[in-house]
Formats: structure tokens, C-alpha cells, sequence
């Protein structure tokens, strides 16, 4: 599907390729299409975000991975850049700044500390600028994301809830959210479709 003028596709979870130019795959996890990637964005070293195997699969011999320094050992022999907040990278005129992706100390849910360096993401690509949110609460840093298109876990376990999630559009600006983190090991459609109930902003669900 073309959104904001980028080609966006789901592939299930927290799995997203996105494309225009040069091609992005988000935590690639139990890839079953035959895909390949420029550049593969990987949150954090848990199992269905870090998966050595799917990234494998998405990858060419020019494919560079970016993740924090938490998947090091995951990724142990391939071509990687370990990136911590705030750091910024440029691959082929692809604009890459990391943002902190983590649990509240009020949240239910303390699978993500601060310092244990989960990321997520803002990506500007062919002058389109996304926001790929990795698993976080409802974070005060969200406040200063201004974007085209922005994924958002809705789940609520692990990560915010549908409404949370809504929250989060009225924080930021962005043009469209896309959520995620439902479907396959937590929440349902239904947190989609809660989520597309109370956003600011457009929601496409995918």
C-alpha cells in the first residue's frame, strides 16, 4: 500500500518493509515471503524482534543492520552499526536517528527498562519521515516526534495500549499511524481497530 508517498507493507508483528529507492525491513520475524532488504532496523535483542535467522533471510551482501548495543551478540558476524539514543546515521542518503523505546516505572509491564537501550527509530526517506516506535510505553519523548507516518505498538502487553497509543498521536505530529504488535503473539485486531477509534490522526490498518 502507498502511504505518504512511501510503499508499506506488513508482514506481521513488529514487521514492516517500506520502501521507495532503497528498501527498509523493521524486526523481521518469521519471514515467509521472499524479501530482501537495503536496511534492516531491529528495537532490541528480545527473540521476536532480534531473530538472527529472519534477518539472514531478508539479507543481501550489501544489506547494513541497525540496532542497539543490547543485540550485539545476536548479530555477532553480520554487518551491523549498534546505535544508543540519540545517536544519528546516514546510509546512502537514509537519515537515521535513534530514539528511546522503553517502560514507564508506573507502567504494568518492566520487559523494557530505560537502561536496558531498546530503540525506536525516525527514518527520512526520499523526503518522507517515518517513526518506528519499537516496543515503548507512552514515553515523554514522543512530545518532539514530528513525522509523516508513524507505527505504534497497541497491544498493551509489553507496550501501550490501544488508547495509550491514541495518546501518543495527540503528543506527536504525524500525518498517518500504523499500529502493530497485535496479531501473532499479543492483542487482536480489536486493539487495532480501539486504536484507529481514538487517534488523532488518520490510522491505516494494514
Amino acid at each position: 500500500m502507498r502511504v505518504e508517498g512511501l510503499e508499506v507493507k506488513w508482514l506481521g508483528h513488529d514487521t514492516f518493509l517500506i520502501s521507495d529507492g532503497k528498501t527498509l525491513i523493521t524486526d523481521p520475524f518469521e519471514i515467509k515471503e521472499r524479501v530482501k532488504a537495503d536496511i534492516v532496523l531491529i528495537s532490541h535483542n528480545h527473540y521476536d524482534h532480534c531473530s538472527p535467522e529472519d534477518v539472514r533471510k531478508v539479507s543481501h551482501d550489501k544489506t547494513m543492520i541497525i540496532a542497539p548495543e543490547n543485540c550485539s551478540s545476536c548479530l555477532r558476524g553480520m554487518r551491523a552499526i549498534f546505535m544508543k539514543e540519540g545517536d544519528e546515521k546516514t546510509i546512502d542518503d537514509v537519515k537515521i536517528k535513534a530514539i528511546p523505546a522503553y517502560n514507564v516505572e508506573r507502567s504494568r509491564s518492566r520487559f523494557h527498562p530505560r537502561e536496558y537501550g531498546g530503540l525506536g527509530y525516525i527514518v527520512d526517506l526520499s523526503g518522507k519521515r517515518f517513526y518506528f516506535a519499537g516496543d515503548t510505553d507512552l514515553i515523554p519523548e514522543m512530545s518532539s516526534i514530528d513525522v509523516d507516518i508513524a507505527f505504534l505498538p497497541v497491544s498493551g502487553t509489553y507496550v501501550m495500549t490501544a488508547e495509550e497509543a491514541a495518546e501518543a498521536t495527540r503528543m506527536m505530529k504525524t500525518k498517518v499511524a500504523i499500529p502493530m504488535h497485535y496479531g501473532s503473539i499479543v492483542g487482536s485486531r480489536r486493539d487495532a481497530e480501539r486504536f484507529k477509534e481514538l487517534a488523532s490522526c488518520n490510522v491505516i490498518i494494514l
